[in-house]
């Protein structure tokens, strides 16, 4: 397929209507006079700016971002999309379908005045969408902003049409907003401290009104302020309350504050992700999520003191901003014995329909599956049945589907020899999935032995599969995921549906360009930065940040790393998406950090790190792997989702507006 033609939305009807909003009010610097009373002109408008509450793709809020010119003053707002517009009912509650009036309110950026923003982070991926972060001077952050259709290029264009704009010494994605200050002006504001006497003309410097009322006035909700704003302490920042306070000396502050010149240094969002709540917040929203837990103090000894832990840790820290590994972390709860037929039971109504699929997911997740009743569960882990669906409809929909299966799977059994040389594709793919199967889970007792007709069901599932999803084709690493799957169902077409519907999500894993793949290492690399800073900094001086490392764990989900019945619990486990639905990459940093000690002990380079992860199979205890993972996720909280790109497999298919890794080239400055 033409590259050309990979994101082609020409065809969504939704799509095209927002591009034709778009072209009518496009990010044109070309005044626009308005209808407003204030006779605001508009000098940019941006449509299908959205933010993220969580990292499910499906609850994002999209809105349109502006900025105006009132008078002098340039305002910067994004207004997100109400139920109910004159745009296109349908547009907008295919957007904002599941958002509530509260929830939009809430996000919702009023007038700020470009004079009061600090800087704007951008980040431009090589996949996935582009965002910024925009600080406020008062510390405040706003949550990321996302550019569905590209456009950060043009954003900053304009920026710099109407404000000194300058891009940070520290860090090429960081962009100084009004940065009229000295150097040592710059530093010393950087402390925080509540009244700060400027260096340059010995005056002292107060804080405006505005940025006052904007701390004190506003109201916190889960720790985002009635603005719609978040604090810098959300994503872990130190931000203080800076009223003045005449028994604190000004030079005590300076030495309380001091080491954080280095962080100020350091980009925007890593600050904002990496930092973690400071221990007196005992209303935190993660706090009462982390209260009902067992909790172990957990002291991380200096391993490996010497040369190599001193360069890889070349971040001062201070004592209100610990390093995750210095705090109380919340292990996961103990492991329970699997689901029985009986507790099954109790969570179907007399129809056969759901009653709590929450309840029945994390019962799951905390137990995994007995193996007579995975036939039955995994088809609703994996969306094969719904869970609001009853007994008669299971029944017809498995009518339906074996005779699908039949008449997708003729497709390619009526192919002729003949018809075979002159059709070279299905021949590579058949040459291809020939030579896995009879090398896929031979110790297995239903796969072994010469001849064997599961061996035969696996080549014919993978060959229909191959012409149900023409494009994606075979790609070697399907066998190893379509095994465990045949062994459960034991019946060919049950089987080829469930794998197809484990396909749907990690479908991207196997795409030419690798992109499923690229987009969750990235996502490891930002969370292990999060969560092991120490072991970050080592791998990045290792030029060990690709985490290729890790790539045959996500590839096939640890598919070689446990035994054949362990890797159907880790499975089901996964499936379940509590307490996340990228549970994968956290139980990858969870390997690491097990193993941090000796990687950077003995300050393993790529090739010597890529022997030894290959060397664990069959060496990790799941069990406390899984603990540790949900560990993780839980204390990493909203900072951890911020992480993974929207999109990140295995999500269900993103149903957006445009491509799942559409992007621009928006270099700038």
């Amino acid at each position: 397929m033409p590259e050309t033609d990979l994101h082609d939305l020409s065809d969504d009807p939704d799509y095209t209507v927002l591009q034709r909003q778009e072209s009518t009010s496009n990010l044109s610097v070309d005044s626009a006079r308005t209808s407003d009373p204030s006779e605001s002109e508009i000098v940019y408008s941006k449509e299908n700016v959205a933010v993220h509450p969580s990292q499910y793709a499906s609850e994002r809020i999209s809105g349109r971002l502006r900025i105006a010119k009132q008078g002098s003053l340039f305002l910067l707002t994004w207004t997100p999309y109400k139920a109910a517009s004159s745009l296109s009912d349908s547009v907008v509650r295919n957007l904002n379908s599941s958002v509530s009036e509260k929830d939009r309110n809430l996000y919702t950026i009023k007038p700020v005045s470009l004079s009061d923003i600090h800087s704007i982070r951008r980040h431009i991926p090589a996949l996935g969408w582009q965002y910024i972060i925009i600080v406020l001077s008062s510390g405040i952050a706003f949550p990321p902003l996302y550019f569905y259709n590209g456009g950060v290029r043009g954003f900053f264009a304009t920026l710099k049409q109407h404000v000194f704009i300058v891009r940070s010494a520290n860090d090429s994605n960081v962009f100084m907003l009004n940065d009229f200050e000295g150097p040592l002006q710059r530093s010393l504001s950087s402390l925080e401290l509540p009244r700060v006497f400027s260096v340059a003309n010995g005056t002292p410097v107060h804080d405006s009104p505005s940025e006052v009322s904007a701390i004190d006035d506003s109201v916190s909700v889960n720790r985002i302020t009635s603005s719609g704003t978040f604090s810098a302490s959300e994503y872990g920042g130190s931000l203080k309350n800076k009223a003045n306070d005449p028994t604190h000396d000004i030079s005590i502050q300076v030495l309380e504050k001091f080491s954080l010149v280095t962080k100020f240094a350091r980009e925007a969002t890593s600050q904002i992700f990496r930092e973690f709540q400071d221990n007196h917040e005992k209303n935190d929203k993660n706090r009462k999520i982390c209260s009902s837990w067992d909790v172990t103090e957990v002291n991380q000894p200096n391993e490996g003191g010497n040369d190599t832990q001193s360069k890889a840790d070349d971040i001062v820290e201070t004592s209100d901003a610990p390093k995750f590994d210095e705090l109380s972390l919340v292990w996961g709860k103990q492991r329970q014995p699997p689901l029985t037929q009986e507790e099954w039971e109790n969570f179907l109504d007399s129809e056969g329909r759901v009653t709590d699929s929450m309840a029945f997911r994390k019962r799951v997740f905390y137990g995994g599956v007995e193996q007579k009743l995975r036939k039955k569960v995994w088809k609703f882990l994996l969306g094969y049945y719904e869970f609001d669906s009853t007994y008669a409809e299971r029944d017809y929909l498995e009518s339906v589907r074996k005779t699908d299966y039949e008449t997708v799977k003729s497709q390619w059994k009526n192919i002729s020899e003949a018809q075979a040389k002159r059709f070279t594709k299905f021949r590579e793919r058949r040459g291809l999935i020939d030579k896995d199967v009879v090398r896929t889970d031979r110790s297995v007792s239903y796969f072994e032995g010469d001849d064997n007709p599961n061996v035969a069901v696996l080549r014919d599932i993978l060959l229909t599969y191959s012409f149900y999803n023409f494009d994606l084709g075979y790609c070697q690493g399907m066998s190893d995921l379509l095994s465990p799957i045949l062994f459960v169902m034991r019946d060919e077409s049950e089987a080829f549906w469930t794998f197809v519907a484990l396909m749907e999500r990690l479908g991207p894993n196997f795409n030419r360009d690798q992109s499923g793949m690229h987009s969750q290492l990235f996502a490891l690399s930002k969370l292990v930065e999060l969560l092991d800073h120490p072991l970050h900094n080592f791998l990045k001086q290792a030029d060990c940040l690709n985490y290729f490392f890790c790539f045959r764990w996500i590839l096939i989900l640890f598919k070689r790393e446990f035994e054949y019945e362990k890797i159907m619990h880790l499975w089901e486990v996964l499936w379940t998406h509590y307490p996340s639905e990228h549970l994968q990459l956290y139980i990858c940093v969870a390997i690491l950090r097990s193993h941090r000690k000796k990687i950077m002990g003995e300050n393993m380079d790529f090739d010597t790190l890529l022997k030894f992860i290959n060397g664990l199979s069959y060496q990790i205890d799941l069990d406390a792997i899984i603990r540790d993972a949900e560990a993780l996720c839980v204390c990493a909280g909203e900072n951890g989702a911020a992480c993974i790109p929207p999109g990140t497999p295995p999500s269900l298919p993103v149903d957006s507006d445009t491509g799942l890794y559409s992007h621009q080239d928006d270099e700038i400055l």
